[in-house]
Formats: C-alpha cells, structure tokens, sequence
C-alpha cells in the first residue's frame, strides 16, 4: 500500500507532469540530469573513459558509480516524502541528480568535473524555474498598498502569503496557494501575497526573514482587523522557523479556513440586506378600496326604517 499510494498519485497528475516537462526550463534540466549517463553508455565516447571495473568495460558504471547512484536515490526518496506538490518530486529529483552527476564527473576527471559545475552555475543564474499562471482570487500587495489594505475594512479577514521569487519552496507552493483563494474567496474572507524579496521594507516590518537558513519562507499571516492573529511556520527564540508542512489540508485545520469562510458568507448576506434596505425603501401599505354603492344602500335602509 505505502508503494501503491504514489504510484496512483503520479498517474493521476500524469498529463500535468508532461505539460511541465516539456517546458523549456525542464528539458534542459532533464538532459543536464543524464548527462554523466549518456556520456557513460554512449558508444564511441565511454571508450576513452576511465573505469574501476574488472573486465575492464568502460561502457559501464563500476562499483563505487552505483553506490554514488544508490545512496542518492535513498536520500531523494527522504525528500520526498516531506513534497507536498508534483513539482516538488519532479524538483528534487532534478536537484539531487544534478549533485550526482557532478560528484561523478569530478571522480571521473576534474577536468569534467569543472566543466559540469559551471553549466549547472550559468544555468542556475539565467534560467528560473517557470512560474504559476493559472486561475487565482489573490490581490499582490506592493510596500505602499500593504497598509491600506489590511486596514480598509476591519470585517474583512485576510491571509497573505509572504514569499520571494527565487525560493523554490515558495513556487511549490503557488499552486496550491492558488487553489485554496478559488475555493474560500469572498468579500469577507481575501487571499493576498506580497513578494518580499523584491520589497525589504515588508520583510521588517512584518518580521519575515528572507534567510534561506531562517526557512521562513513562505510564510502564511492570517490578519483580522487589520492585526496579525496568527502565522505558520511559527518562529522560534533564535529566529528559525519550526518545521511545519504547507500541504492544503494542513493550512484548512491551522486557519479554520471552514469556519471563518462560513463566517464571511453570513458577513457578505447580512451586508447584501443592508443595501437593499438602503436601495429600496420599504412599500406603504395600500388601504383597501371602499366599495361603490354600499354607503348609498345603507342609506336608503335607513331612510325606510324611519318613514316606517
């Protein structure tokens, strides 16, 4: 069953993870993964490579390669058991192949060792990992509009996603993100995200470090009343982040995401009968119609009686 269960999850996300490779930034990193491997069975080339193996096949990975390729794969799986989006698996296994094919290219030769490390430094510096772009109710927050926002309307609850850019951690989680503002947003409940990296201001002022050591980010912040109530991942004394999982089902039990959008709905009724009371003022009462006919009756009855 432990094997079964990601198993069905990686077909089911299947026609995604196609999409997301054959990206531009994902093909060059799938063949920047293989490369020691293409190098290593390629004919004609791993003739003329180095080799620790008996029978003197150079064409195949020798004892010491496998143990390398082993004890990677075992730490890739531990790092993916804390993933919580396709992305993440897809991105680790990418990263830990990468540490792979440089520790074998440098025991192969340095000289190749050096040259692998550059490719992997250029490729990091001019090529990012593509952003989210799909549907989303999320308002980005600038250093001058933060503020105002948050103190426009003290019925309003917002959660704001602290994050920068270049955080791989934080593009993981745009996704997900993304899918929870489609699922609670409304006039009385908003999601919003200010990116940190880009506004240093922000991170002081709201006390989230942009440390890749602090692992501060994302960071989740649930204001009320235009005060902070309540943020994930919590800091400790030293200024670290306890460790905490950014899985959905995680932030929908922390915020009580049901309740406060259960809350927001009756907010958003109760402000909806108000404008229409201020629009449409109530009717008078329309008093009913006297009848024709019925006084000039009575009349001549009485008239009757008194002349009997």
């Amino acid at each position: 069953m432990a094997l079964l269960t990601p198993l069905l999850a990686f077909l089911y996300h299947l026609p995604q993870v196609y999409k997301w490779l054959l990206k531009p930034y994902y093909i060059a990193s799938i063949f920047m993964s293989i490369a020691f491997l293409a190098i290593r069975k390629t004919p004609g080339v791993c003739d003329h490579l180095a080799t620790e193996r008996e029978d003197g096949n150079s064409c195949d990975f020798d004892w010491r390669e496998v143990e390398i390729l082993m004890f990677l794969s075992a730490i890739v799986m531990m790092k993916n058991r804390r993933a919580i989006t396709v992305e993440q698996h897809v991105g680790n296994i990418i990263l830990f192949s990468k540490v792979a094919n440089v520790i074998l290219f440098f025991r192969l030769d340095i000289r190749m060792g050096l040259l692998y490390l550059t490719l992997c430094i250029v490729f990091m510096m001019t090529c990012k990992p593509p952003l989210y772009m799909g549907p989303e109710y999320i308002k980005y927050f600038s250093d001058k509009t933060i503020d105002d926002e948050l103190d426009r309307d003290s019925r309003v609850t917002w959660i704001v996603e602290f994050f920068a850019n270049w955080s791989p951690e934080c593009q993981s989680f745009a996704s997900v993100y993304a899918d929870l503002s489609l699922k609670y947003n409304c006039s009385g409940l908003k999601f919003g995200k200010v990116d940190i990296g880009r506004y240093g201001e922000v991170s002081k002022r709201y006390r989230v470090s942009t440390s890749p050591l602090s692992k501060q980010l994302p960071s989740l912040v649930l204001f009320q009343g235009g005060k902070e109530v309540m943020r994930r991942p919590q800091v400790d004394k030293k200024g670290r982040a306890v460790s905490w999982s950014f899985t959905e089902e995680n932030i929908i039990r922390e915020f009580n995401l049901n309740e406060l959008y259960q809350k927001s709905k009756k907010l958003n009724k109760s402000k909806g009968d108000k404008i229409n009371q201020s629009q449409f003022p109530p009717v008078p009462e329309e008093e009913e119609p006297e009848q024709p006919g019925v006084d000039e009756e009575e009349e001549e009855e009485t008239e009757t009686k008194k002349d009997k």
